[in-house]
């Protein structure tokens, strides 16, 4: 490979190293075929839309390696990430006779991910998986870090397992294929890392806003390579989200309750994301932590890469009580991820009803 870059996600013997390039679809192919660790049999995750896109190079390297492998294909969207589908890929996995070290590939967004991870992490109590993310928002963020999950119809990612893949292939040819609305949804999970990590990311966001709308290169590495370092760190010190992970939630309490209240159908993840950084920015000001600069400026940048920061058709009684079922809810107290200034964040967990309420009030149209 050739003009790669990688970053490694530090976690003693689950180490693994995530590999950012142009054309690298393949490798996830050869990276299995060439490890003496895992069975050559594969199945491959993906949804109806990525794989008629992107398949054809990942197929063509089975096809040179002589691996044995199978295509399993979902419905895109976040209404397929169920129990019921997953006991769809269990079967396949039976049926097509995966041993423990049998190889999963997520192929897709953060859908097929979380869904073939869970599998991955459920199927024998556990086997190999490679995330091979064709999303922006997988790209920076649900690939890396272990998170697995599917939805009940109580709420989003409430049944889950912590399980690291082998290895993740980012792929930047993929992002070609996007449509704008996609790419902007990953943008909100890149702005999320300048605030609560690196203020100098969010300036460089700031004065380039048209290179990475316009999908230049070395915007585009750049981003993703900062994103998935900051990811990389905070997942290394604190892998299974007892203490530091937690400021990866920045935003995501009032996303995941946009999202059930609108049935998972009119906000994509990170447009959710967008809206509820703003929310938890108010929440922020409310509690005289940050300013209304700090608040205008983040709104700024978020709406200068075309996303909401206001949500519509919601309820505020029912996007208060999502927020209670959140999975970060502990003791019945939600655990609120909120600013302090630029690059740093801080979990709360005492803010009152009704200033959440209030500022669910002021997104809300």
């Amino acid at each position: 490979m050739t003009n790669v870059t990688k970053v490694t996600v530090d976690l003693g013997e689950k180490s693994y190293d995530i590999l950012i390039g142009e054309k690298i679809l393949g490798e996830a192919v050869h990276f299995i075929a060439d490890s003496e660790k895992f069975t050559d049999k594969v199945l491959v995750v993906t949804d109806e839309n990525v794989i008629e896109d992107c398949g054809v190079e990942l197929l063509a390297a089975f096809e040179s390696r002589e691996i044995p492998f199978a295509v399993a294909t979902i419905s895109a969207g976040e209404t397929s990430k169920n129990l019921r589908e997953a006991e769809m890929l269990y079967t396949g996995a039976i049926e097509m006779g995966l041993d423990r070290n049998s190889v999963i590939i997520a192929l897709g967004g953060g859908v097929v991910g979380d869904l073939a991870g869970f599998v991955a992490a459920t199927y024998l109590r556990g086997i190999p998986f490679v995330q091979v993310p064709t999303s922006l928002l997988a790209q920076v963020d649900s690939s890396v870090g272990g998170k697995t999950a599917v939805n009940h119809e109580l709420g989003k990612n409430l049944i889950g397992a912590f399980h690291q893949p082998k290895a993740v292939f980012i792929d930047l040819d993929v992002l070609k294929t996007l449509p704008d609305r996609e790419i902007k949804s990953g943008l909100a999970e890149v702005i999320k890392y300048g605030v609560i990590r690196d203020a100098n990311f969010f300036s460089y966001l700031e004065e380039n806003v048209d290179k990475i709308l316009s999908r230049d290169v070395n915007a585009l590495t750049k981003i993703i390579q900062r994103s998935c370092e900051i990811k990389a760190e905070i997942v290394s010190k604190d892998e299974k989200e007892s203490n530091l992970r937690r400021i990866l939630n920045f935003g995501h309490t009032v996303a995941h309750a946009v999202e059930e209240e609108t049935d998972f159908v009119r906000y994509h993840h990170g447009e959710a994301v967008a809206i509820g950084m703003l929310a938890s920015a108010l929440i922020s000001e409310a509690l005289g932590k940050i300013n209304y600069y700090d608040v205008r400026r983040l709104k700024n940048l978020l709406e200068r890469f075309g996303l909401d920061t206001y949500c519509e058709g919601c309820n505020i009684e029912k996007l208060y009580a999502a927020t209670l079922r959140d999975k970060k809810t502990l003791d019945g107290k939600t655990h609120w991820v909120l600013m302090k200034k630029f690059g740093e964040v801080e979990v709360v967990d005492e803010v009152p009803e009704d200033i959440v309420k209030g500022i669910l009030k002021e997104i809300v149209r």
